[in-house]
């Protein structure tokens, strides 16, 4: 079930740089569908059947779905619950919006919640664990070395990602996130980033 859950992961990952790519705007959060509970009200009926989003077609819905205000809501084993969501705890980041208090907020207070957060008009993901960001990337396509990576460090919070980037494991409760560019890895920090380029 482990390599199902990665599967989750890779395809909300793919929908949110769909979204990037084209400059839209989305908020995606996976987490387990029992810790959801009671963590956000659908702001829109719910009129589609179930959805998994690995079944064929379901990402092209999803990103049209994702483009609606509120949040897109999937459970870690890939179920849609949620589209249109609002997020009932919000964390405010100064200088950001309601987004991304949202996705502060809903990873601070959902364990083992992920929210990937694609700003409008951006081409860039920035993606939350434990109320901050752990990790932000541009919507390029990565080696597949990279992007698996990238899938274990966000399912099993594996600290390969970290290690090809050029960090020790111990600095992550410092709070760096890592970035990702089309050709680099890098870690930012209080004192800038820290760059190293990906073997293509």
């Amino acid at each position: 079930s482990g390599k199902r859950y990665r599967g989750v992961y890779k395809a909300v990952l793919g929908m949110a740089k769909v979204n990037a790519k084209s400059r839209r705007g989305g908020l995606f959060i996976i987490a387990p569908q029992a810790a959801l509970a009671g963590k956000y009200r659908m702001l829109y009926t719910r009129i589609l059947p179930e959805i998994k989003v690995m079944d064929a077609g379901a990402a092209a819905v999803i990103e049209h779905l994702s483009t609606l205000d509120g949040a897109i809501i999937v459970s870690d084993t890939g179920t849609l619950l949620a589209y249109g969501a609002m997020v009932r705890k919000t964390k405010a980041l100064r200088g950001f919006g309601t987004k991304h208090a949202a996705a502060a907020g809903v990873t601070s207070g959902c364990k083992g919640s992920t929210a990937i957060l694609v700003p409008e008009h951006e081409d860039w993901i920035k993606i939350f664990q434990d109320g901050h960001i752990v990790l932000e990337m541009d919507s390029a396509a990565q080696p597949k070395s990279v992007e698996d990576k990238v899938v274990s460090f966000l399912a099993d919070r594996d600290t390969a990602l970290l290690t090809a980037a050029g960090a020790s494991a111990a600095i992550l409760g410092i709070g760096p996130a890592l970035v990702i560019g089309g050709t680099y890895l890098a870690i930012r920090t209080a004192t800038g980033l820290i760059k190293r380029n990906i073997a293509k």
